[in-house]
C-alpha cells in the first residue's frame, strides 16, 4: 500500500505537477543573479513555471483528447443519442460533453447542430452543461494541482450537475424556446469515422495547433493575474474576503467569475494561487466553474441559440449546481487536503 502511495505521489508531483522544472527553472533564475524568495522573484518564477507546465500539459491534453473526439464526430454522435431515452441519454450526453472542445464558446455551435437534428433537449444542455465545466483536460489538471480526490469530485460533481440540469430542463417541455433561425445553422466540420489513424492523428495535431494559439493568451493572463495573487496581495486579505471566516465566500467568487472568459487552463494558475493564500477549496472550485461554464462572453454566444427563458434557467440550474460544489467541497475540505 506504501508503495503504492509513493509511486502515485511521484506521478502525481514530478510528472503532472512537474517540480522538476520547477526547481530548473529556479536554479535559472538565481544563476543569473534574481533573488527567488524576493516578490519580484518569486513572481517571476510563478510565471515561468507555470506557463511553461500549462503549456506542455496543455499540448500533449488536446492531442490525446482531439485523437478521441475524431471517433465522435457530430452524425456519429447524434446516432448514439437518437438511440437513447430518459436519464441514461443525459449521463450518455454529458460524458460526451468529456471528449470536446475546452470552452463553452466552441461547444456552442455543437449544442446548435445537436438541437437542429431533433435530440431531445435536456440531452442537448447535459452536453452544453459537460463539455466546458468537466473536460478531461480539467481531471488531469485539477489532478496536478489538488490531488486526484479532488480532481475526481469535481469531475463526479460536475456530471451530476449536467446530467440534472438536462433532465429539469427537458421536464419542463421548453423546446419552443430554440430560436428559429438556428435551423439554418451548420454542424461544424469534424472528422468522419473512415478516418485512418494518420488522417486522426493529423486532425488531432492541428486541433491541438489551433487550441493552443486560442488559449495562450488567457493562459498567459491568468498566470499573471495567478503571480500577482501569488506574491503581492496580503494572505490577511484573501483569507478575510474568501477563507474560512466568511461563509458568503463563494456567494462572491461565483458572480466574480462571470465576467471572465478562460477555460480551465486559464483558471488553473489563479485557483492555485488563490488556494495557497488562504482561500477555501470550494470557494476556488465554484470560482473556476463560474468561469469556465457562465463567462459573460459564451452567456451572449448562447443568447443566439435560446429565448431569455430558457437561458435564464440554464444560467440558474447551473448557478445552484456551483454554488452546491463550493459548499460540499468546503464542508469537507479537511478530506480532500
Amino acid at each position: 500500500m506504501e508503495t503504492i502511495k509513493s509511486m502515485w505521489d511521484f506521478f502525481q508531483n514530478e510528472i503532472l505537477g512537474m517540480n522538476w522544472l520547477n526547481k530548473i527553472i529556479k536554479n535559472l533564475l538565481e544563476s543569473l543573479g534574481l533573488d527567488t524568495s524576493s516578490r519580484v522573484g518569486n513572481s517571476m518564477l510563478f510565471f515561468l513555471y507555470d506557463t511553461v507546465k500549462i503549456m506542455v500539459l496543455l499540448g500533449i491534453l488536446v492531442l490525446l483528447i482531439s485523437y478521441i473526439q475524431s471517433y465522435f464526430p457530430p452524425e456519429r454522435t447524434k446516432r448514439i443519442l437518437g438511440g437513447l431515452h430518459g436519464i441514461r441519454a443525459n449521463i450518455i450526453a454529458a460524458l460526451l460533453g468529456t471528449v470536446t472542445p475546452f470552452c463553452s464558446c466552441s461547444s456552442i455551435p455543437i449544442f446548435i447542430g445537436f438541437t437542429n437534428a431533433g435530440l431531445p433537449l435536456g440531452v442537448t444542455f447535459s452536453f452544453l452543461i459537460s463539455s466546458p465545466m468537466v473536460d478531461l483536460g480539467s481531471l488531469v489538471l485539477l489532478t496536478s494541482i489538488f490531488g486526484g480526490i479532488v480532481a475526481l469530485v469535481y469531475v463526479l460533481l460536475g456530471l451530476v450537475i449536467a446530467v440534472a440540469g438536462g433532465t429539469v430542463i427537458e421536464k419542463l417541455h421548453l423546446e419552443h424556446q430554440i430560436r428559429d433561425f438556428n435551423k439554418s445553422d451548420h454542424v461544424p466540420d469534424v472528422p468522419q469515422e473512415s478516418l485512418c489513424f494518420k488522417d486522426r492523428v493529423k486532425y488531432a495535431w492541428e486541433t491541438a495547433k489551433i487550441t493552443v494559439k486560442g488559449v495562450t493568451p488567457y493562459i498567459l493572463a491568468g498566470v499573471a493575474i495567478g503571480a500577482v495573487i501569488h506574491n503581492w496581495i496580503p494572505e490577511t486579505l484573501i483569507i478575510k474576503i474568501l477563507g474560512k471566516g466568511n461563509p458568503l465566500g463563494i456567494l462572491i467568487a461565483v458572480p466574480a467569475g462571470i465576467p471572465m472568459y478562460a477555460d480551465i487552463f486559464g483558471t488553473i494558475p489563479v485557483a492555485e494561487a488563490l488556494l495557497s493564500k488562504g482561500a477555501q477549496l470550494g470557494v476556488v472550485l465554484s470560482f473556476m466553474m463560474a468561469v469556465t461554464t457562465l463567462s459573460l462572453p459564451s452567456v451572449i454566444m448562447l443568447k443566439k441559440a435560446v429565448k431569455p427563458k430558457l437561458l435564464l434557467i440554464f444560467a440558474v440550474i447551473c448557478t445552484l449546481g456551483i454554488i452546491f460544489v463550493g459548499y460540499f467541497f468546503n464542508a469537507f475540505q479537511y478530506l480532500f487536503l
